[in-house]
């Protein structure tokens, strides 16, 4: 499950976002001087250390974007290339913003929900009397049944951006993480790989979010 908190926090995701996203190569299509939120979702981190948040944003030309992003509460040794930025958090202290794509734990993730069918964590606000469901903004769902993630390393995740998708590949498998959404048809997965697909207020048809595919090793 996700927790939130209420808190004030700088910059805000709001900001952030829209200070990074238009610098980022698979957004240069869309016109980026205005993001409106559409929805996020959020997978678990099994060690409960690393907040993994996906967020769906749409453009001033009316395209969809898909962002994911990692919050850790220390730096992530060796990723200072992707970080996004520092963020103040009034309940959680400081945090560390990294662009989700170069995480390993986002990797590993988004991984095992497409593989097994999972779906996005639930939402809970920590109030004084305890903790109150949240509606979710956008869900997801894996289309995969294995009992269990692919087993796949993860450390030091390999990116290539292609377009308006990055390919993001570990040791036995790989995922395509698509950045500017269709969301009039969910085609363009290979018919044996399982996708990870979404909806959010105003987009009821399912729309193609990730693909996880069997990379050969050695």
């Amino acid at each position: 499950m996700a927790v939130h908190h209420a808190a004030t926090i700088v910059p805000t995701k709001a900001e952030l976002l829209a200070a990074w996203v238009p610098t980022q190569s698979w957004a240069a299509g869309a016109d980026t001087s205005e993001l409106t939120r559409l929805g996020s979702y959020r997978f678990d981190d099994p060690d409960g250390e690393v907040g993994v948040e996906t967020h769906v944003l749409a453009t001033a030309d009316g395209q969809v974007l898909h962002v994911p992003l990692t919050y850790r509460g220390a730096p992530h040794d060796g990723a200072e290339s992707s970080l996004v930025t520092t963020m103040t958090h009034t309940t959680l202290g400081d945090r560390w913003v990294y662009d989700a794509r170069h995480d390993p734990v986002y990797a590993a993730v988004l991984a095992a929900a497409v593989a097994t069918g999972g779906r996005e964590a639930d939402l809970f606000l920590a109030t004084a009397d305890g903790l109150e469901p949240q509606p979710a903004s956008a869900r997801v769902r894996g289309s995969g049944s294995a009992p269990t993630a692919p087993t796949a390393s993860w450390a030091g995740p390999r990116v290539a951006v292609e377009g308006t998708t990055s390919r993001i590949e570990g040791d036995g498998a790989a995922l395509v993480v698509l950045h500017v959404l269709s969301t009039t048809t969910t085609a363009g997965a290979a018919a044996d790989d399982p996708v990870l697909t979404g909806t959010w207020p105003g987009q009821d048809e399912p729309v193609l979010l990730a693909v996880l595919e069997t990379v050969a090793v050695g």
